[in-house]
């Protein structure tokens, strides 16, 4: 990792929050429990950064300098709040389409996904704070830089970040291998927001549950499911295909 992607020490990292600095995550050591820890404990939560405490091996592999058991992963992007985007939408007379990503940790599948995203027009991607990638240097540039005009909304609460969607008129679309509906069957005409999940263990049914439509791409090979950013990339191309559809049929 280069050194301009974190910084440590426990003030730095105390400064950098106060700063207001972009950072995607703070790892502390294990058995940290100073007075200087636990003020950076209440900052990281006053300041919506995720924290995970780790082993000083995991420190001491990032760098060999004194990090006081602290390190703080910068973003190469700032993150926005879904909260202030999607009336902005609204009021730009915009036709909304959002992709959310439930537990999506692969910083390259990510990238990639925000380059079809921004393809796309997506209007946002929308991931949880904890449990999800951080964006990095190594996601902008596999995202060919997409990621500089995409906006990354980081939410403490993936499941109420939806239901705010769902209460401001998003239709919200799942793709999920258990579904028995062929994608092209959902609407994508209206707002939407698309929902992938990790590729280990798919959506979280909690949040399956909040969703308006799930449904699957046809599979015909002896491998039983896609690459999740190919997966996306068929889900989002689908909305762009029927919305020029429907431009096309109202002229």
């Amino acid at each position: 990792m280069e050194s301009n992607e974190y910084i440590f020490g426990l003030h730095s990292v105390i400064e950098a929050i106060e700063a207001g600095r972009d950072i995607g995550k703070i790892l502390v050591k294990k058995d940290l429990h100073s007075e200087m820890a636990v003020r950076l404990h209440d900052l990281a939560r006053t300041y919506r950064v995720p924290m995970q405490r780790v082993p000083v091996e995991k420190l001491n592999r990032i760098t060999r300098k004194n990090h006081q058991g602290a390190i703080a992963l910068l973003s190469a992007v700032p993150y926005y709040r879904l909260e202030d985007i999607v009336p902005q939408l609204y009021e730009d007379g915009i036709l909304p389409l959002m992709l959310v990503l439930d537990g999506v940790t692969d910083v390259r599948n990510f990238g990639g996904m925000a380059r079809t995203a921004e393809c796309c027009s997506v209007n946002a991607i929308v991931i949880p704070e904890l449990g999800s990638v951080t964006v990095n240097a190594d996601a902008v540039k596999t995202s060919a830089g997409a990621l500089n005009y995409l906006p990354v909304c980081r939410e403490p609460n993936l499941y109420e970040a939806v239901r705010f969607l769902k209460d401001n008129g998003y239709s919200i679309v799942a793709a999920t291998e258990k579904a028995n509906v062929n994608y092209t069957m959902a609407d994508f005409t209206g707002p939407v927001a698309i929902v992938m999940g990790a590729e280990d263990c798919g959506i979280s049914p909690e949040l399956l549950k909040l969703c308006d439509a799930k449904v699957s791409i046809p599979m015909f090979g002896h491998i039983g499911s896609l690459n999740v950013g190919v997966a996306a990339a068929v889900m989002m191309y689908e909305a762009v295909r029927q919305r020029i559809q429907a431009s096309q049929e109202v002229i």
